[in-house]
């Protein structure tokens, strides 16, 4: 957004909330849930598309339906080994693709696992320009209805925000999706964060803050003060790996750690100079990834509390 675009919508927003601030909060929950156009991509973008178009081409693909409207879903196998292995479900984040999530896709496929990655709404193939965390909880529990049951989740971003979500069960009607494990990577840790920094971004007044963070118990059913990672995963006991970069822009460090500290069951994977997007594309980190998913062993604790659970994993060098 340019600076006079800013200025402009700040202008706009500051001028309703002082008239009307419970129509501001609302408008600014609208704004916050808007989704980019899927159409306007950028000549990387293009590149990136057309260079998995074939990658894209060996999926199945799904149509289907949730009680927010149609989400697409991609299923692809390893045609060399069998077709009903163990499934994951893998959810890329925000403005993202599932072409994005190729290098770890094709690692879990390498391990035996048949993968389905889900096209959240307003993203892809599947229509609307609105993105929630009640929505997005909607179409994993539909792709895990239609396409499940999941043996595991791997999320980036906001798509690990989601993945927590769907398992914890935090949506009230939706019921939690049972996984074996769970990974999460360059995710955020406090939804109430984003909602104070996307307020200060708008300068909302208190009362207008206060109806823009209200609109999440009426549409989830569940306050905003619910959707913290580190006490969801202490409320969970499955196996969770946390990947992030120290050097990540947009979802700092600090989240990870706060994560990473919500129990026994909790381990991280640290990669140092691969930022937010290019961690997904790093062949290490996807061998990594697809080892946590395929390890058996059930807990933490059935190692040493001082010896991270990664450096037991069969990661070849």
């Amino acid at each position: 957004m340019t600076a006079l675009n800013l200025r402009i919508l700040r202008g706009l927003f500051g001028t309703i909330d002082h008239v009307a601030p419970s129509l501001a909060g609302r408008l600014a929950f609208r704004l916050f849930c808007r989704t980019p156009s899927p159409q306007k991509l950028t000549e990387k973008e293009k590149r990136l598309l057309s260079k998995a178009q074939n990658f894209m081409n060996s999926a199945r693909r799904h149509s289907l339906t949730t009680e927010h409207g149609r989400v697409a879903a991609y299923e692809f196998t390893n045609w060399g080994g069998r077709r009903d292995g163990p499934t994951v479900l893998v959810l890329y984040g925000w403005r993202s693709r599932t072409e994005h999530m190729r290098a770890i896709i094709e690692a879990l496929l390498e391990r035996g696992f048949r993968v389905v990655s889900l096209d959240l709404p307003g993203h892809g193939s599947s229509g609307g320009r609105v993105l929630n965390i009640p929505k997005a909880v909607a179409a994993v529990q539909s792709a895990a209805q239609w396409l499940g049951p999941f043996d595991a989740m791997v999320g980036h971003s906001f798509g690990g925000a989601v993945a927590l979500n769907a398992v914890a069960g935090s949506i009230n009607g939706i019921p939690p999706v049972p996984v074996r494990r769970l990974v999460m990577i360059g995710a955020p840790n406090a939804l109430p964060d984003l909602f104070t920094q996307f307020g200060q971004f708008l300068k909302l007044s208190p009362k207008a803050q206060d109806v823009f963070e209200g609109r999440v118990e009426i549409i989830a059913g569940t306050p905003l003060s619910s959707f913290v990672g580190c006490d969801q995963l202490s409320a969970l006991d499955i196996p969770t790996l946390i990947v992030h970069a120290p050097d990540d822009k947009e979802v700092p460090a600090t989240d990870a750690r706060a994560m990473a500290a919500a129990g026994r069951h909790v381990s991280v994977t640290w990669a140092p100079g691969l930022g937010h997007r290019r961690i997904l594309a790093d062949p290490g980190i996807a061998a990594r990834v697809a080892a946590f998913v395929a390890t058996r062993k059930l807990r933490r604790e059935d190692v040493p509390l001082m010896r991270p659970l990664e450096n037991h994993l069969p990661i070849p060098n």
